[in-house]
């Protein structure tokens, strides 16, 4: 049978002669080497363990403390000023029975290691008050403070080739900011969105706050705040991501998309033979903590790292919960209506790209039907999250079911062999486009397991893409994975003439695992009812994604102004002339500045921003407008700088919030704050891996980004990434059941916007021509 296992480590049969045994000693040496590999892992995490424990010291500086103390000693004199002496007279019966001399070196090791770690404890602390200084953001270039050049020490306390987790203990925790000073600044954002009359009665609701209620919650959340690592972060995850019980497809997923110009196999199984093999090298490096720290100036977080693989998102009734295990040696594939278990070792080695694609297309040639209720199977995770929660219970707690759903989850992560072809490609290469990034969004809305931490998706025509889910980590995490595997499957693994993965393989290997289901006609009627909820909500949602190249960073630089900035005032201005008015904006930064940080909102529509987009339309008032537009990049720089450094306003807020409903008390400030919807909201990808692709020789090799569904219902989402010096991708998504909006018209004023711009700061750049904006139209 095709489901059944390939192989048992022993079976017996009872006979008048007495027990047969027989003994597969094939299973018995996949046993062998498999335990192998796991206590060679433990081994690895222990020494790592051991490494990052004592950093910024090194597990050899032990040794040299030692040495030095015994060195003074030899020499007559006594370093632990009597300490030494101290020692000796409390050690234990045992140790009294040595020699004085024995004795001696005895208490001088011990003294050395409590000075070696009061070294090590001294270090850290140093490490973490250098860490938690963030003046030097708000710094001018060229204008270093004295107390930020004695802040440049950091990097003498940084040691020597750090590992992955090494800053994790020296990472400050997040500060609790004050009531008054977040209160102030919500004020602030919400000026230029409301009339006099609103703004009034919010200001008055927000000093009731602030005098009674608001002062009884900070101190919870300052109590939180000394015991928690992050005041924020376990909340957040549980209530924004886990206890959501509407569909998680397009409503928190989120997808990454293949290079734009180049597709390096037509080949899918050969594709997709190099991409896995790229994962496990990553997945390698993880494990290993070989991964440089990720920082800016200083390091950040890297605690979401922790589950990125083997981990899934469990359905619960009332709260779903992630789950994630040590270590799997499998992926889970579907191709067809059907799942398979593919094995990603032998011999406790790595497959081979070329042994990984022969698998593969094994699955590919594979005839066999889908079993009753198999093909839509994974619309269950598409669907809402109690119906889903409700089936798993009934219908997959035991048997058959149990046992391949466990395999489903417990795996690696999840491929899919998509039969479509995607990419930039045919007539309408934008239109294309579009098509493609619905793909990964949500596919047929059951070829994908949404619940997996990632799905991998290949493409018949070898194109690639990768579908997340929220709760465990956010986008810039997912991101570094990403780029590391499209980088390594191009220019570090490649492929054959015939676009075959390079290598040979090995005939022996056991074909893949068919996972068997026995699905009820009760439990298909509640995947088809899941089905109907997420096809709804898949074709609702209406894409646009777009490559701006008559500019990038590299001219807005020449300009004098942040990109980021630059893009934000270019969404809000577009968003004015779109709609008329302004609207409360959404941008994400990241707060992994503090250990276990995850996000904060930076409030980009300001009242410079406001006063900026109000005048757009007088554009021949050139200096007065100029004024108000860096005004404007100033004001968001300086919010966002408040936002990485824990001086937001939207995770604090939502964190009293927490602490009220946990007290019982209603605040109707809070309650109103929070119920205010984001009708823009944004992102930027950044490229964190800049030395992985030559943009300059192989300009060709770029990715287009990823992006996310619309927030609200009657708003945009927009995700964008800025590649090189002349680049900008755009991901725009909204919902066709709202009048009001229309990703392409909105694609078409951010165009717009983001030149006008240019000319107001840079008169003397030619606008683009028609030439230049046909070509562009043709090129996308």
């Amino acid at each position: 049978m095709a489901e059944a296992h390939q192989a048992v480590a022993f079976q017996f049969t009872v006979t008048p002669e007495g027990i047969d045994l027989q003994l597969s000693h094939q299973a018995l040496t996949e046993i062998y080497l498999s335990g192998l590999r796991s206590w060679k892992k433990k081994l690895i995490r222990l020494k790592n363990g051991v490494i990052t424990g004592v950093y910024p010291a090194s597990p050899s500086s032990w040794l040299f403390v030692v040495i030095a103390i015994l060195a003074t000693m030899y020499m007559r004199s006594d370093p632990s000023m009597g300490l030494i002496a101290k020692i000796q007279e409390h050690l234990p019966v045992r140790y009294q029975s040595l020699s004085a001399q024995c004795q001696t070196v005895v208490s001088a090791v011990l003294f050395s290691t409590l000075l070696w770690f009061s070294l090590i404890f001294t270090m850290r602390m140093c490490l973490k008050q250098l860490l938690s200084y963030h003046r030097w953001m708000f710094e001018q270039r060229g204008k270093m403070s004295n107390t930020t050049k004695v802040w440049a020490l950091v990097r003498i306390f940084s040691g020597r080739q750090p590992l992955l987790y090494s800053y994790q203990g020296s990472l400050p925790n997040q500060p609790v900011p004050a009531v008054k000073d977040t209160v102030k600044r919500y004020l602030e954002s919400v000026r230029p969105l409301t009339t006099p009359d609103e703004f009034e009665r919010m200001a008055s609701l927000a000093t009731q706050f602030e005098s009674s209620l608001g002062n009884r919650l900070q101190w919870y959340l300052k109590l939180k705040a000394l015991w928690a690592s992050n005041y924020v972060s376990d909340w957040w995850e549980e209530y924004i991501y886990l206890r959501g019980r509407s569909p998680i497809m397009v409503n928190s997923n989120y997808y990454g998309m293949d290079f734009l110009y180049v597709t390096p196999t037509p080949i899918q199984a050969a594709r997709a033979g190099n991409t896995l093999h790229a994962f496990l090298m990553y997945r390698r490096k993880l494990n290993r903590e070989e991964l440089k720290p990720v920082s800016t100036v200083i390091p950040l977080c890297a605690a979401q790292c922790e589950r990125m693989f083997n981990t899934t998102r469990t359905p619960g009734e009332e709260t779903d919960t992630v789950q994630h295990w040590q270590d799997s040696d499998y992926v889970a594939v579907y191709h067809r209506g059907r799942y398979f278990r593919l094995r990603m070792y032998s011999s406790s080695r790595p497959l081979s790209p070329r042994e990984i694609e022969s698998q593969l297309q094994r699955i590919l040639d594979d005839p066999s039907p889908p079993s009753p209720g198999e093909e839509k199977l994974g619309a269950l995770t598409a669907g809402d999250r109690i119906p889903w929660a409700k089936a798993r219970k009934e219908y997959f707690s035991l048997g058959v079911n149990k046992r391949s759903l466990d395999c489903i989850e417990k795996a690696a992560f999840f491929v899919t062999l998509d039969d479509d072809k995607q990419g930039m490609m045919g007539e309408d290469p934008a239109a294309s486009l579009d098509r493609y990034a619905k793909s990964l969004l949500h596919g047929k809305c059951y070829d994908r397991w949404f619940d997996k931490s990632f799905s991998v998706v290949i493409y018949k025509n070898g194109k690639i893409g990768l579908n997340a889910e929220h709760s465990w980590a956010d986008a810039p995490v997912v991101a570094h994975l990403w780029e590391y595997v499209l980088a390594t499957d191009s220019f570090q693994l490649g492929y054959n003439e015939e676009g075959h993965c390079k290598g040979e393989v090995d005939a022996s290997l056991p074909r893949p695992q068919r996972l068997s289901w026995d699905i009820t006609p009760e439990c298909q009627e509640q995947i088809s009812q899941s089905l109907a909820v997420a096809q709804a909500l898949a074709d609702d949602v209406d894409f646009h994604v777009f490559s701006f190249r008559d500019f990038g960073k590299g001219m807005i630089k020449k300009c004098r102004i942040s990109p980021d900035a630059y893009i934000q005032l270019a969404l809000q201005l577009a968003y004015y002339r779109d709609r008329g008015m302004f609207c409360l904006t959404y941008e994400a930064s990241m707060t992994r500045l503090f250990r276990e940080g995850r996000t904060e909102t930076v409030r980009s529509c300001s009242n410079e921003s406001w006063s900026m987009g109000s005048y757009s339309e007088y554009f021949l008032i050139k200096r007065t407008l100029l004024r108000l537009l860096r005004q404007a990049s100033e004001k968001h720089q300086n919010l966002y700088k408040h936002a990485m450094t824990g001086a937001g306003i939207d995770r604090h807020l939502f964190c009293l919030y927490v602490v009220s409903k946990y007290l019982g008390v209603d605040s109707p400030f809070l309650k109103e704050v929070l119920s205010e919807p984001w009708h823009l909201s944004t992102s930027q990808t950044p490229v964190q891996q800049v030395e992985l692709f030559d943009m300059v020789n192989h300009p060709e090799y770029v990715s287009c980004g990823g992006g996310f569904g619309p927030v609200a219902d009657d708003g945009y989402g927009v995700s964008y990434t800025i590649m090189g010096e002349n680049m900008m991708n755009f991901h725009i998504s909204c919902k066709h059941s709202c009048s009001q909006t229309s990703s392409h018209k909105y694609g078409g004023q951010i165009r717009q916007a983001l030149r006008d711009m240019l000319q107001l700061l840079c008169p003397d750049q030619r606008e683009p021509s028609r030439t230049d904006q046909s070509q562009t139209k043709k090129d996308l």
